[in-house]
């Protein structure tokens, strides 16, 4: 037998043990299904299980209950791209290829409608989660905003670990909820009933069919299925149906456009409403999952892409979406990277149980392969979480976590932040375990934190390169300009 093999083999025994304190099935044969939701814009305390009030997400909060709550998880960054970018490579964003949200074909890539934007594409040679998946022997699926790179180029999700794709390729054109087309595996997908502005098809309802056919598709073979829905980032539109829901959300003034992106009569309860639809559709993903006997040999996460925020209409104050947590998407402060992240597996992930371990999406790849009894690439940034998810000593820390956006540095350093906002500017630092809203600056107080904090924001570089550009590969350019 090869090493390998015996190291996949000893991986399957490994996950097919009784979990400490969960009546466990027997062994399953089967390699477990691995299900990732991400919801787009979601804050903190913007569902039920972590605290929120005015919307209503119980399918959300039941996963919660049957499996286990994360409090101090963290995303990949505070923008969409460099997020997803962390989440499907194992890398932070001090090391990572994508660290903003860069887009691809000049002024033209950024028309709502158009069929060439899109955002600088992973390189060619990445190894993603999918990727990871794929050499497993799985059936890999990809469903809702993509955002690492057109088709056409190596960001293509198809050349990035992916056997089917449907969604928005660019997240750019994501900023309708009625667009004129989406993609399907290469090729455009046409919406004539939105044809001129007509807001017929809601684009959310049809990625959500497309995820649920993927499951009956392929429920007889290991799958991996990537759900990363738009709901909530606007603009805000939601049908009547989910609208009516909170008819009684008062008060609820009108949004006139001014803040960007689209108008409407009644903002909070469209919030509310998208993220009830979205509850929705989560539900049925679950439902699906028992309908068709996979449940308990399906591992779900669920989490989010980074913070709440105030554009477009979206009232993070109002709903409290980062809860006690200072900031919002787009900075590096915990509003803008603290997340909720959820896990679900029964028989193996105790129910209702709530989990302080530190973590970030940089560590879902090698928690996947832990999980399938693979090597994770090395050098990578994450670790896996496979011990604390079924409940087993051994789980390794991070020394530090890290992120960067336009400037700004943040490090989760134990109990310790440090925030910078500019190059060149004192850091910031804040114990969280007494100032969760990162109120009161201690630097002065604590000198050698500070040092330590300032080794790991320049890494052994100078100022003027902590933050590099990120481009894509010149092979890429030259297709861009061809296009």
């Amino acid at each position: 037998m090869q090493r390998r093999d015996f190291l996949k083999l000893a991986g399957w025994a490994a996950v097919s043990l009784p979990t400490p304190g969960v009546n466990a099935a027997a062994p399953r044969a089967r390699r477990p299904n691995v299900v990732f939701i991400l919801a787009d814009d979601l804050g903190y305390a913007d569902v039920g299980c972590y605290g929120q009030k005015k919307t209503r997400t119980p399918n959300i909060d039941k996963l919660a209950a049957e499996g286990m709550r994360f409090t101090q998880c963290y995303s990949g960054n505070p923008v969409c791209a460099p997020s997803r970018c962390t989440l499907m490579t194992g890398y932070h964003t001090g090391h990572s290829q994508i660290r903003n949200n860069m887009q691809v074909g000049g002024d033209e890539g950024w028309v709502l409608g158009s069929t060439i934007g899109g955002q600088w594409p992973l390189t060619e040679g990445t190894f993603t989660v999918g990727h990871l998946f794929q050499k497993a022997g799985y059936a890999t699926g990809a469903f809702g905003k993509w955002g690492l790179g057109r088709v056409g180029t190596t960001g293509d999700p198809q050349k990035q670990g992916f056997d089917h794709f449907f969604g928005y390729i660019c997240q750019r054109q994501a900023h309708t909820y009625y667009p004129n087309h989406l993609w399907r595996d290469g090729a455009i997908v046409w919406i004539e009933a939105n044809k001129d502005g007509a807001e017929k098809v809601y684009s959310h309802d049809l990625i959500a069919e497309e995820a649920w056919k993927f499951l009956r598709t392929n429920k007889d073979r290991p799958f991996f299925l990537y759900v990363p829905f738009t709901i909530p980032h606007v603009a805000l539109q939601v049908p009547q149906d989910s609208l009516a829901e909170y008819e009684d959300l008062q008060p609820d003034p009108p949004y006139d456009g001014q803040r960007g992106y689209v108008p409407h009569p009644r903002p909070r309860a469209c919030y509310a409403g998208m993220v009830s639809r979205m509850d929705k559709s989560i539900g049925r993903i679950m439902a699906l999952l028992k309908e068709l006997d996979l449940d308990e040999n399906t591992l779900v996460f669920f989490s989010s892409d980074n913070g709440p925020t105030n554009a477009g209409g979206s009232e993070a104050g109002f709903f409290e979406g980062a809860g006690p947590l200072h900031g919002l998407k787009g900075s590096v402060w915990e509003g803008g990277v603290r997340v909720p992240f959820i896990a679900r597996w029964p028989g193996r992930i105790q129910p209702g149980t709530t989990s302080d371990h530190i973590g970030a999406f940089w560590d879902f790849l090698p928690t996947c392969a832990e999980l399938l009894g693979e090597r994770p690439p090395r050098g990578i940034d994450g670790i896996s979480l496979l011990p604390t998810l079924l409940g087993r000593s051994g789980q390794k820390k991070h020394d530090h976590l890290y992120w960067e956006l336009n400037g700004q540095q943040g490090v989760r350093l134990g109990d310790w932040k440090a925030v910078r906002l500019k190059p060149n500017q004192p850091i910031q630092l804040f114990n969280l375990k007494m100032d969760l809203g990162e109120q009161t600056d201690v630097a002065d107080q604590h000198p050698d934190i500070v040092a330590r904090m300032r080794e790991i924001l320049t890494n052994g570089r100078t100022e003027s390169e902590v933050f590099p550009l990120q481009r894509p590969a010149a092979k890429n350019k030259s297709k861009d300009k061809k296009k």
